[in-house]
């Protein structure tokens, strides 16, 4: 019992059955330290329970960045991404932090899932840092944590890591040139879905989210051109791909197969779950399965080199059929075509060369 106010209160310290005489004993000790604080002892027990529930609801940092993965995957280009945003904010990397609370996560524990890999890993560690900072910035504008961001670059963990290694990645490991027809010979020999994507990339000289992404209503057939929309591209710029025979080829193939209610807005590289382009780790996991130490990214090396060194091809052709850039942007201006015949020799010149000697069995289908 205790006065507030003037009046006379109670405050309980529990069932005899679930609380000793010492443990009430001391309860009732800290209730009269509080009141002699002038503090409300029954008001500070339910602040107290308010906040250890608050705490018990607020998710740990896995599941909410699982969830936060699942909302905003939208908004990435390709499959590809949502792998890697999955895979760096899993247990593979952040196995240390994923089961404490949003609000426990500490400059420490950020250091601890990063140092491991910083030197050896930058590029991947760099990467998942932003993440993780992206993570906690979302947690904290849904009320689950307080203060800083204990994965802030800039005046925090840019004083405690070393600085960042500039084209640590270097190169993508690439196969010559002159290796890529016998390896076409190969991929013509397998009936999956991510053989022909392969094929077709390596072919169109086209990025791998490019090629994943690609839709029914971006190819003209009977023009031979492929439309990348600009929403699609890495300069954000729309890029049209001239079709050498061979990749038609592989179109006309597929297009035996689409289902006769697929419409113009159907993948042409579609995956197992409907209405879901092929994985964009599937023609990666091709190249690892041979046991090949390059990356498809590394086949739009080759046909730089090839271009390079067997043809007489301007350097703005080639680089203008890999969709860079070129020159500033006065040169750029007067430059208004993007020379698409120009470059349709160029890509079948790169399909005759990377032809087999044979047509396999599924291309005469």
């Amino acid at each position: 019992m205790f006065r507030r106010d003037g009046k006379r209160r109670e405050m309980g310290l529990g069932s005899a059955r679930d609380v000793g005489l010492a443990e009430a004993r001391q309860k009732a000790e800290d209730a009269r330290r509080l009141t002699a604080e002038r503090q409300d002892p029954l008001e500070s027990r339910k602040a107290s329970m308010t906040r250890q529930k608050e705490a018990e609801e607020v998710p740990s940092f896995g599941a909410f960045a699982d969830a936060l993965v699942e909302n905003i995957e939208g908004g990435f280009r390709n499959d590809k991404h949502v792998y890697q945003w999955k895979q760096t904010l899993g247990p593979a990397y952040c196995a240390k932090i994923r089961d404490k609370k949003l609000g426990e996560i500490t400059t420490d524990d950020v250091l601890a899932v990063l140092q491991p890999i910083w030197q050896e890993k930058n590029e991947t560690a760099s990467r998942l840092r932003g993440r993780i900072e992206r993570v906690l910035d979302a947690a904290k504008a849904k009320g689950l944590r307080t203060g800083e961001n204990p994965a802030r670059w800039r005046g925090h963990l840019d004083t405690l890591l070393p600085k960042r290694q500039k084209l640590q990645r270097g190169h993508h490991p690439a196969m010559p040139y002159t290796e890529v027809p016998a390896f076409l010979t190969e991929l013509r020999t397998r009936e999956a879905m991510a053989a022909r994507a392969l094929e077709f990339a390596i072919l169109t000289a086209a990025r791998s989210g490019e090629v994943l992404g690609a839709m029914w209503g971006e190819v003209d057939l009977k023009a031979e051109v492929w439309t990348v929309p600009a929403n699609r591209m890495k300069a954000g710029r729309e890029h049209r791909v001239p079709l050498a025979p061979p990749a038609i080829a592989i179109l006309r193939a597929l297009a035996a197969l689409r289902p006769e209610d697929d419409d113009k807005g159907a993948y042409i590289f579609p995956g197992q779950r409907k209405g879901r382009p092929l994985s964009g780790m599937a023609m990666e996991m091709l190249l690892h399965r041979q046991k090949l130490e390059i990356t498809v990214h590394g086949f739009r090396s080759s046909f730089r080199d090839w271009a390079a060194e067997e043809t007489g091809f301007p350097r703005e052709i080639a680089e203008a059929a890999l969709a860079h850039v070129v020159g500033d942007a006065t040169e750029r201006a007067y430059r208004r075509g993007d020379a698409l015949e120009k470059r349709r020799e160029l890509m079948t010149a790169w399909a005759a060369h990377c032809q087999p000697k044979t047509v396999e069995r599924w291309m005469e289908t």
